[in-house]
């Protein structure tokens, strides 16, 4: 039996001599630990240890017991590292013996970032039980799809019964909805026996509104120096703040090592502020790759909407979320131009083919809706598979008023179009959960929290959307959903039911095509891709000609059209893997024209033997 445990220095750890309590409480001079002995609670003095930690090995513990800490007198809180909160974030923490499961898949060394294609899922959406569980049973499909990662929403322990994941305020807990922590580790295992990698979105840029006790007795978690839209900062600089960076990087070991995730994607890097050196970002990856990361493939992902690129280029994280990629495709798709789209309605094709070619669109020009501020960085210089496109996330769909996917509001020929684009495109694409059948479903903002908080944030909700035009009127921003309200979540569910359907299943089996050429034709060309390695002409209205040397010397080429008029344009030199025309398209007239909405791939010398198939076999008539 192979076991992985973390060896975390706080939190509840088995020894030889019982469990072994430790508890970082720098505003506490006592501090009491709590046993539950089945309607009785036992409690028992911490020694105080100095620098605000304190320690207890208690002898009649084991696993499964239910502890808390007392803490300023009589308040009694759970367990900040708590592995397992069966009871919510209020709740006593259990002691999890991390050893207990048996592992098989000691073989798994994880896959090659190239060979990601990445599948965004909410656990508790994603299937009818919401569970891990749930999950592993729609791995198969998954594989047929042909995506090679599945990316977990954050499952850290959340106020209630149903939330997004970034109000966690246990970071090392999965949350009880969910499933017991041995559920999340059998989903993992089930999927890298099918060759799925697993990342894990996680959240250190702030805790949840509600559960998190921190600020009781250990203040030094905290800044005022700085600030952050939800609040004062997490203490990454200032005084005690080295206790406060292990906490977050032992998090990360934490679940690379004793879940043997393969990645971590971490959430809005650019509301963690730090001005000591090196930067939190910094200090975490190298620690990551220093350990964990020489023994298997580790993958960390960012997400920032600063566009820093600089992260990128030291080779700690592999990869940043492109926004903008998202913003051009959205605004080709709907013709939305309020909010933050106001930024690439201008000219979203350029817009696209900078984002192809060079990463962000953005990269140190003045954002209007960023109130005339500078930003981005130069990312020309980074390899394309430095940025994850997509044309859905769960912000994407979530953060709009009804949550509604690209599907419900863009036109379908486009979309259509933009789904051919960024699946084939040298990036490493991503895809929300449901996307691929086009999902009746949407993705609306949903929590649970207890009273004192539900009024705020509904309205704090419709706040939000007061620089979008059509929530000017006062009927349409009370119509935005509660996000409180039991049916807002239970309408965000996955409703696999439409794949009966055939205009589903015809999105299915598009998608499972896009991502077959991508598995045969382009993820063994892009090892040893660099950057300044693509170039891009807006060449008509709506006309885009990209062309890229990829890793092993070939050549890949993109002719798109997302006009509505036919523009004059000769097919792309090399051979044909894709193309959204008629079948007059091999007259000589078609040859130099581009209807409406098309998209073409070409490749460059020709590929081998094993990649020939029928010209136009994936080809959308």
């Amino acid at each position: 039996m192979l076991a992985r445990t973390y060896g975390m220095p706080y939190g509840a750890r088995l020894t030889e001599q019982g469990v072994c309590f430790r508890l970082w409480a720098p505003s506490c001079k006592q501090v009491g630990l709590r046993l539950a002995d089945g309607q009785h609670e036992q409690v028992l003095a911490m020694d105080a240890r100095g620098g605000g930690w304190f320690e207890l090995t208690a002898s009649q513990a084991g696993a499964g017991t239910r502890y808390r800490f007392e803490v300023n007198g009589d308040l009694r809180v759970p367990d900040p590292a708590s592995r397992f909160n069966p009871d919510d974030v209020h709740g006593a923490s259990e002691v999890i013996d991390p050893a207990a499961f048996a592992w098989q898949d000691a073989t798994w060394r994880g896959r090659s970032w190239e060979e990601a294609v990445i599948y965004e899922l909410h656990v508790g959406t994603f299937s009818p039980e919401g569970t891990f569980t749930g999950v592993a049973q729609r791995l198969d499909y998954l594989v047929e799809l042909g995506v090679t990662a599945i990316e977990l929403m954050p499952v850290a322990d959340f106020p209630g019964t149903r939330n997004w994941g970034y109000d966690g305020v246990l970071p090392y807990a999965p949350d009880s909805r969910y499933g017991r922590p041995d559920d999340l580790k059998a989903l993992v295992q089930a999927a890298h026996a099918r060759g799925l990698m697993v990342l894990l979105d996680v959240v250190y840029n702030h805790f949840g509104p509600e559960g998190n006790y921190l600020h009781v007795y250990a203040k030094d978690f905290f800044t005022e120096h700085h600030h952050t839209p939800w609040g004062a900062a997490i203490n990454f600089d200032g005084r005690n703040s080295r206790e406060v960076r292990e906490f977050f990087i032992h998090n990360a070991m934490y679940w690379l090592q004793e879940y043997h995730f393969d990645g971590l994607r971490l959430d809005a890097v650019h509301a963690i502020i730090d001005d000591s050196s090196p930067h939190i970002l910094i200090e975490l990856a190298r620690r990551v790759h220093a350990g964990i990361g020489r023994e298997r493939h580790v993958h960390l992902i960012l997400e920032n909407d600063a566009n820093s690129a600089r992260y990128l280029e030291q080779e700690l994280y592999v990869a940043q979320w492109n926004d903008d990629i998202h913003h051009a495709l959205h605004v080709l798709a709907t013709g939305e131009r309020d909010g933050y789209y106001m930024d690439y309605a201008d000219d979203p094709v350029r817009h696209l083919g900078r984002c192809l070619t060079e990463g962000f669109a953005y990269q140190g020009e003045v954002s209007a809706y960023r109130e005339q501020t500078v930003r981005g960085e130069t990312s020309t210089n980074l390899p394309l598979q430095a940025f994850v496109s997509f044309l859905q996330s769960h912000d994407q769909a979530g953060n709009r008023a009804f949550g509604e996917r690209i599907t419900h509001i863009g036109q379908e020929d486009v979309v259509r179009a933009a789904v051919a684009v960024y699946l084939l495109a040298p990036s490493i694409p991503m895809l929300f959960m449901g996307e691929e059948f086009a999902s009746k479903s949407p993705f609306q903002f949903f929590c649970d929290f207890g009273e004192e908080l539900r009024k705020a944030v509904t309205q704090g909700r419709r706040r939000e959307f007061a620089r979008f035009a059509r929530f000017n009127d006062a009927t349409m921003e009370a119509a935005i959903p509660d996000p409180n309200a039991p049916q807002t979540f239970l309408i965000s569910k996955i409703d696999w039911s439409s794949l009966e359907e055939e205009k589903h299943d015809g999105w299915l089996d598009y998608y499972r095509k896009l991502l077959k050429l991508r598995r045969d034709v382009l993820i063994p060309r892009l090892p040893g891709m660099k950057g300044h390695s693509a170039q891009f002409e807006v060449f008509a209205p709506g006309g885009l000609r990209v062309q890229w040397q990829l890793g092993d010397g070939s050549t890949l080429r993109l002719l798109a059209n997302f006009s509505r008029e036919s523009v004059r344009a000769a097919l792309p030199e090399g051979r044909i893997v894709f193309a959204s025309l008629p079948d007059s398209a091999s007259s000589d007239t078609a040859k130099n024209t581009l209807g409406p909405c098309s998209v073409v791939w070409a490749l460059e010398p020709l590929p081998s033997a094993s990649e020939t198939r029928t010209p136009g076999s994936a080809n959308e008539q």
